[in-house]
């Protein structure tokens, strides 16, 4: 694989791909409940992603996603894109960011890297090409792919890079995870320790 949009679509896939699969398996319960003070929770990440997907895969380059997301809406409420309401099915939500998916895969393959774009909310910094953006969008999914990582461990204790690639240590059992858990945490209280000592 050469062509660097056709690399940094591929980037965009795995990251979208790695957070879909930390919802498998899950009941709404567990998909939606929040694991951070700050409310993080499984579908709504999903759901925020897809948000970003469509403005920036579509609007910012004149190629709006047609259906509308109510939580994207200039009037939504706070945070209304982090968590879904006993309404909004999960199936739902999934289905969106699949048509979403799609509908920014299109726009890539309509466009070069260095077509234009707008995005408003940047102000002055907006004027954009479509190689800006992959590298914003992969980045920003990532960034939210690691965040569905830490809140699955935290439900059920699965980890892990991809469905099939843990990219974890192959040692790693239990008693194995409890030793290493047990060196860090000494490492930090060790480390607390001089910390301490030297002021």
């Amino acid at each position: 694989m050469d062509d660097l949009k056709e690399i940094l679509a591929h980037y965009l896939d795995g990251q979208n791909d790695a957070l879909l699969w930390k919802l498998e398996g899950l009941g709404e319960y567990d998909l939606r409940r929040p694991l951070t003070p700050s409310g993080t929770n499984l579908l709504g990440l999903v759901k925020h992603v897809s948000g970003v997907e469509a403005d920036y895969l579509g609007s910012v380059f004149a190629l709006p996603f047609p259906d509308p997301q109510p939580w994207m809406a200039e009037d939504a409420e706070a945070n209304a894109d982090m968590w879904a309401t006993p309404q909004e099915s999960t199936a739902s939500i999934l289905d969106i960011f699949a048509r979403v998916r799609a509908h920014g895969a299109a726009t890539i393959a309509a466009l070069d890297l260095e077509a234009p774009g707008v995005v408003p909310w940047w102000g002055e910094h907006g004027q954009v090409t479509l190689g800006r953006i992959l590298v914003h969008v992969a980045t920003e999914v990532a960034r939210h792919a690691g965040h569905a990582d830490i809140v699955r461990e935290q439900i059920d204790g699965a980890a892990g890079l991809r469905d099939g690639v843990s990219n974890l240590p192959e040692e790693g059992n239990q008693v194995w995870w409890s030793t290493y858990k047990a060196r860090v945490e000494a490492a930090a209280q060790e480390a607390a320790a001089h910390e301490e000592a030297a002021q």
